[in-house]
């Protein structure tokens, strides 16, 4: 990542940050971060704890199928490395080229770009955030404020546009990953990593398990600040939140997910700070779970 692209993302995560700050009332969104109920916190840790062994199983899962070698005990350790460097590095997918990269030269020796073991990393990652995409496309048309405004044929081209937005974010994915433009070989291998046999259930229950987990994270920061909001009004506005994180233009999603949380808290008639509150509350817990990452790269120096 060059030095240009790395300051223009802390420079959004900043101004965005700065913005909000200016924008609200500073007291109505740092008071119930300094209140943070530490019972709610912990059960946030144990949340991530089996996520992190989900997502080192079925990278390793996917790792197998792609005739690549991989011991839990270095994917669980990897997976740690990968998500703590993506909340301190910029564009939040440095970790997981860190991880591709580590694996292919534990592998070869080597640096391989295209290799298999790159695209275990790069498929093991897609599952989950096609499946992130879909809940929160759904989640968003779910909404009132969006129900009110669609009818008949109207919701039936939103339908067709939020298909498409899936479907080019796929291609997206898949051309920004290495090796990209090898389509025929990629699609034989995502077939044999993903929907042969009984793998296409086995793939498809990680993702929606690991996705559970990235919302249930949310609302336990929720209730870590005192928020009483039931949790079938929270559930809806979650998933579109966490998707901003994916667009690589901040560090960590920092600034563009809490704008999305006062955007949308807003529109469905919810205090806006809240959300911008609550959106800061599981940025400092994913921080707090990704510290044990930090460990490991101590360990590896």
């Amino acid at each position: 990542m060059s030095m240009r692209s790395t300051v223009f993302r802390l420079g959004v995560s900043v101004g965005l940050m700065l913005g909000l700050a200016w924008w609200f009332n500073p007291s109505e969104v740092v008071g119930p971060l300094g209140q943070m109920r530490p019972g709610w916190v912990l059960l946030a840790v144990l949340i991530s704890f089996a996520q992190i062994v989900m997502l080192a199983w079925r990278w390793q899962f996917t790792a197998r199928h792609l005739g690549v070698e991989l011991a839990f005990p270095v994917a669980w350790r990897e997976y740690y490395l990968s998500i703590f460097l993506n909340q301190v590095l910029p564009g939040g997918v440095m970790g997981d080229v860190s991880r591709a990269w580590r694996h292919a030269r534990a592998q070869h020796r080597e640096l391989e770009q295209s290799g298999p073991a790159v695209r275990a990393v790069v498929f093991e990652r897609l599952s989950a955030q096609v499946v992130m995409v879909v809940l929160a496309t759904v989640s968003l048309l779910a909404l009132p404020v969006v129900l009110e405004r669609l009818t008949g044929s109207r919701a039936l081209i939103a339908g067709l546009v939020a298909a498409v937005v899936v479907l080019a974010f796929v291609v997206w994915k898949w051309r920004r990953s290495p090796g990209g433009s090898r389509l025929g070989r990629m699609l034989t291998e995502l077939s044999m990593s993903h929907y042969s046999g009984r793998v296409l259930t086995l793939q498809l229950a990680s993702a929606i398990f690991v996705v559970a987990t990235y919302l249930a994270t949310y609302l336990v920061a929720s209730r870590a600040i005192g928020m009483e909001t039931p949790t079938l009004v929270l559930l809806p506005l979650v998933a579109p939140v966490l998707m901003t994180m994916l667009v690589p233009v901040t560090v960590a999603g920092w600034g563009l997910r809490e704008s999305a949380a006062a955007v949308l808290w807003g529109a469905v008639g919810l205090t806006a700070a809240d959300g911008v509150a609550v959106s800061i509350a599981y940025g400092l817990i994913v921080l707090l779970c990704s510290l044990p990452g930090a460990f490991v790269l101590l360990f590896n120096r």
